[in-house]
């Protein structure tokens, strides 16, 4: 047996001899400090994310081998479910680890791509629905450094990147997992042993997955010193609420300071991302996808996870992108509704991300780079309904309006606000704006010059007295 080998069985049975007293202990001291978090020190655990607005999201894993393609048949399923849509089962699957060796990875390169972008953290998988671990686990050797020639762990070169950069780094982590013994699939047409969306767990084994995947979080927490972790595959009906508040509080005994998304348990609305009223969920913040709630969410901390194509992990022939300027108005308009903006990229199994990921990102860091004081550390726009030109933002006694349609006659009409403006101008100038009083008599207007400094959005900085 290889010496890495012995040396892994030590390791997990040592950490899982450990589950039935350590684990559980711990978890009840932390499900009662959670409990005692008074509403100033939440506050302060939340404050650098809501003042982030704006971080990348990485699927990469196994399922950048195929990038779509299975035994020459393409899909229009997202990528990085290939094993559940192409029916694979795990030994065909797990075929796919000796071809990855992404021998172009960069982590300074995707830090500093994310870092020009304007965004302020990085959220990748360290193990998606595949089961496959992304980093050095010694809980499995089903993991990057065990079972592919690439033998490196990019999580802690992305890791120490990201904190020589100013980055904050955190980890993706599915709950259902398609590749551990302990979980099965149970529908027609399916091998039991491939990819589903919906896993049974064997009777008697749910304890035995739970306590491996403590001790694999353990293994993130301590080794990698995540900001947040953003669970998912919550949905499976073997896993309750009450499981995930044991595993909010496991993971906060680790680390007190950590954010958890709410799909750590059951107080999400599908893919309204919504914290349920009913009761008390666990998670620090909503997850809406692919979608941006109309009126936000009230009261509710939240961030918009989207892509930029139709796929989060790589497919090789998607080619349907948004433009720049629908993900910088999209980013906009996630902000002046009180929300993050987690922007996905799905790099390749060569370790490049593709091209046309990061020239959008690079034309979002442009207009951001004019423009972040209207986006970092605000809060949403002040105003009870949407504005018919474009969006606001506000950070104390600044108002910031984002105009995306300009108006015909020159004239910006706002409506009325709690405070009264005492001066405008434009992001980029410093020429003053002419400020007078809306015609209905509420608000006020202000006169723009001819043309836009920038067509996707111009940003009016308004002082209010």
């Amino acid at each position: 047996m290889p010496q890495r080998t012995v040396r892994t069985c030590v390791l997990v049975a040592m950490m899982l001899m450990t589950v039935g007293g350590g684990f559980r202990l711990q978890a009840d001291a932390a499900r009662g400090q959670a409990a005692r978090e008074t509403p100033a020190q939440r506050e302060a655990r939340m404050a650098w994310w809501r003042d982030a607005r704006f971080g990348m999201f990485i699927h990469w894993g196994l399922y950048a081998v195929p990038a779509g393609t299975y035994n020459g048949k393409q899909s229009k399923e997202i990528g990085e479910w290939i094993m559940s849509w192409a029916n694979i089962p795990r030994a065909e699957y797990e075929k796919f680890a000796p071809q990855f060796n992404p021998q172009e990875f960069n982590a300074a390169e995707w830090v500093r791509i994310a870092k020009n972008a304007g965004m302020k953290y990085i959220v990748i998988t360290s193990k998606h629905h595949d089961g496959f671990s992304m980093f050095d686990s010694a809980v499995t050797t089903y993991d990057i450094v065990d079972a592919t020639p690439y033998k490196k762990d990019p999580m802690r070169a992305l890791a120490d990147e990201c904190k020589r950069q100013g980055i904050k780094f955190a980890f993706y982590y599915s709950i259902m997992d398609w590749h551990h013994p302990a979980q099965y699939v149970d529908a027609p047409g399916k091998d039991p042993t491939a990819g589903h969306g919906q896993t049974k767990i064997r009777e008697g084994r749910k304890q035995e997955y739970v306590d491996y995947m403590k001790a694999q979080l353990k293994e993130l927490v301590t080794k990698y010193d995540p900001a947040v972790l953003w669970f998912d595959g919550e949905w499976v009906d073997w896993w309750t609420e009450e499981d995930g508040q044991d595993l909010y509080a496991y993971v906060r005994g680790l680390k007190p300071d950590i954010l958890i998304n709410n799909r750590v348990g059951k107080g999400r609305k599908g893919m309204e991302g919504l914290n349920k009223s009913d009761r008390t969920y666990a998670g620090d913040f909503g997850t809406p996808e692919q979608q941006i709630p109309a009126s936000g969410l009230p009261g509710v901390d939240w961030e918009s996870c989207m892509t930029m194509n139709d796929t989060w992990g790589f497919k090789s022939y998607d080619e349907n992108w948004k433009t720049p300027e629908k993900l910088i108005r999209n980013l906009v308009d996630i902000v002046s509704k009180g929300g993050n903006y987690l922007l996905n990229v799905g790099p390749t199994a060569r370790g490049t991300m593709p091209s046309a990921s990061v020239d959008r990102l690079a034309a979002m860091g442009k207009w951001i780079a004019k423009n972040g004081e209207s986006i970092y550390g605000t809060t949403a726009s002040p105003f009870t309904t949407q504005l018919s030109w474009g969006r606001a933002t506000k950070k104390d006694s600044t108002l910031y309006l984002q105009v995306f349609d300009w108006p015909a006659d020159g004239v910006l009409t706002v409506p009325a606000t709690a405070g009264t403006p005492a001066s405008a101008t434009l992001l980029g100038s410093s020429a003053k704006l002419t400020i007078g009083k809306a015609a209905d008599g509420g608000g006020f207007t202000i006169t723009l010059p001819g043309q836009p400094i920038d067509p996707v959005a111009t940003v009016v900085k308004v002082q209010l007295q």
